[in-house]
């Protein structure tokens, strides 16, 4: 398994290889926005509502496959 350094120095070379500036303009905001991630968000209290009923749903076993999902959807588009 690569460590942490061996990782960082391989994204440097591959970063240092760019030479569109679109794509490190863009780099340069995902690598700053993840440093927000340790921010804490409030949630409101109908997220929270939100969380606690999705919590029931998988305690009560009241799920569905992604696939069953896509296929509900699908049916549901071509009905309009």
């Amino acid at each position: 398994m690569a460590t942490v350094d061996n990782i960082r120095n391989g994204l440097i070379d591959k970063i240092l290889s760019i030479r569109n500036k679109d794509f490190l303009v863009a780099l340069d905001k995902l690598i700053s926005s993840s440093s927000s991630e340790s921010e804490i968000v409030e949630l409101t209290n109908e997220q929270k509502i939100m969380l606690e009923m999705s919590e029931m749903d998988i305690k009560e076993g009241k799920l569905i496959s992604q696939e069953a999902m896509n296929k509900r959807n699908l049916e549901w588009l071509n009905a309009m």
